[in-house]
């Protein structure tokens, strides 16, 4: 059964008026439409005008060979069948160039009208299927380029996320090591911080009371022993999670400018100090002991990478995030490599040579940074010098105006009582002999246990209680004696503690770090009680 030629136009081009006739005759009695063209030239503006899917051809033409429109339409419009007709060329090397030229089939005349009818449907089935191969190609390119956009997006994201877990797993194993610096050092530190603590007394009090020149003179040299001590346990407790700082509002400005004197000392003349501080910078929130000590470490190791000279230069302005401010020590130095870079901040890591460094400078000024709700960067190259990055939070209006109170001179009471908890002996007789000599009246214990007995009969009006001790610690002592007296306060000393532990038990009560000199124990019981006398 013939199919359906759906008004399907052909083209039928032949030069014979007969010929011609016969088969459009037979074509459009099979359901086709025709339109005819008598030679070469004709076809083409036909096919340019109408484009029909089919061409029914002749090889022989007056003007141009069937053979040359044949090839000039396959380059020119390659998807338009072309079945090849002849009733003279029908040897096999006739069918062979037509077929050659580009025609998709030949057929001999003259043929059967349904011949010629099932050779225009089998070349309409052939353009139907290149059309639905053409259309695939070309929704498969689209799909294909849009795929590579995709997994080219997916790819980007990818690397982004690995650079970002790369950043975080670094991250995460600097914190570990911090922590496990810090658990080790911490208990050495306590009993360190206790040492120290006795022996800075003492040697305070001994320069107070001997008016021996010679005397003054070996106690002031004992004496700066002992420091150097005390802010190497500091330094070993900065980079520490877990050593607590007293961070208070700091204007960084005045800070970094009452230094230069300080830092002229100790960076030398070959060495110039170029200040660009920002007048507009808010106060930030600091421990101002801690940052001093950072900002001359930096400098002091920025020095040391400019054996002839140069310049550091520290920066303060507001860091991108409106929280922060940043203070930026710049050298002119040798600067870091790579590896010496990606380790910079590990606790005892150093280039200097052996007695010139301890490698716990730049481990401080982390410790530092994290504490205080910061961050430090570094940013070298060889030869082109170093620039270390500290960015701290800005103190907020009510801690400002908070410190502002707690800094005005309120007069001291007559006659207070004070308990004195410490399970070390030195540390405990260091501060119950100096105290009464400031007119307080002082009883001590050794434990809690034998605190809350002496608390039988003697109400204090100030509790001096070491947080760590064995036993009964500072915290469990602490909730002990608030249970009897509500309103009790408490001044705590801690030579090393957890921060958290610490935080919990402290509250907003007032510590003091070991070591700590006569007159910075004095200080803080006087302020401890002025706050009594405001609540």
């Amino acid at each position: 059964m013939m199919e359906a030629a759906q008004g399907v136009c052909i083209l039928n081009v032949d030069d014979t008026d007969a010929a011609r006739y016969v088969k459009s005759r037979d074509l459009r009695r099979a359901g086709f439409d025709i339109t005819e063209a008598r030679n070469g030239t004709e076809a083409l503006r036909l096919i340019e005008q109408y484009h029909p899917p089919v061409v029914l051809l002749d090889v022989h033409l007056p003007d141009i060979s069937g053979i040359e429109v044949c090839r000039f339409v396959k380059r020119r419009w390659p998807e338009i069948m072309v079945l090849m007709t002849s009733a003279t060329f029908t040897t096999s090397f006739d069918r062979t160039m037509g077929l050659d030229a580009g025609a998709d089939s030949y057929l001999v005349q003259p043929s059967e009208p349904l011949e010629l009818a099932a050779a225009i449907n089998a070349l309409l089935r052939l353009r139907r299927s290149e059309d639905k191969l053409r259309e695939l190609n070309r929704t498969l390119e689209e799909r294909v380029e849009a795929r590579v956009v995709e997994l080219a997006e997916a790819n980007a994201r990818l690397v982004t996320e690995i650079e970002q877990r790369e950043k975080a797993e670094t991250a995460l194993v600097q914190s570990q090591k911090m922590e496990a610096v810090g658990q080790l050092t911490g208990g050495l530190a306590h009993d360190f911080n206790n040492l120290l603590t006795a022996v800075i007394g003492s040697l305070d009090l001994i320069k107070l009371r001997s008016p021996d020149a010679q005397i003054q003179r070996l106690a002031d040299r004992a004496y700066k022993a002992a420091d150097r001590g005390s802010k190497l346990t500091a330094k070993l407790l900065s980079f520490s999670r877990t050593h607590r700082l007293s961070a208070e509002p700091v204007d960084v400005n005045t800070l970094i400018s009452g230094m230069r004197e300080l830092l002229n000392q100790s960076l030398g003349a070959s060495v110039s100090i170029e200040m660009v501080l920002d007048p507009l910078l808010p106060v930030a929130m600091a421990d101002t002991n801690q940052l001093e000590l950072a900002i001359l470490n930096l400098s002091i190791n920025a020095r040391d990478a400019m054996p002839d000279g140069g310049i550091v230069k520290i920066t303060t302005g507001l860091s991108r995030d409106p929280g922060a401010i940043t203070v930026e020590v710049a050298d002119t130095g040798s600067g870091m490599s790579p590896d010496v870079l990606a380790r910079a901040f590990d606790p005892f890591f150093t280039t200097k040579p052996i007695g010139k460094g301890t490698g716990l400078g730049l481990s401080q000024v982390y410790g530092i940074a994290r504490q205080s709700g910061g961050d430090v960067t570094l940013a070298s190259e060889v030869g082109k010098g170093t620039t270390v990055t500290l960015r701290l939070p800005r103190a907020t209006d009510s801690a400002v105006a908070r410190h502002q109170v707690a800094d005005s001179s309120i007069e001291s009471a007559n006659s207070e009582r004070i308990l004195v908890v410490d399970d070390d002996e030195d540390v405990r007789e260091f501060i119950a002999g100096y105290l009464p000599e400031l007119g307080y009246e002082v009883q001590a214990a050794s434990h809690g246990d034998a605190a809350l007995t002496i608390l039988e009969k003697f109400t204090p009006n100030l509790l001096i209680v070491d947080f760590a001790m064995p036993g009964m610690s500072g915290a469990e002592l602490a909730v002990a004696v608030r249970q009897r007296y509500r309103r009790m306060r408490i001044l705590f000393l801690s030579g090393f503690a957890d921060a958290a532990a610490l935080d919990a038990a402290v509250g907003t009560s007032p510590f003091l770090r070991k070591p700590f000199r006569p007159s910075e124990l004095a200080a803080a019981v006087r302020a401890a009680l002025d706050a009594r006398l405001r609540e």
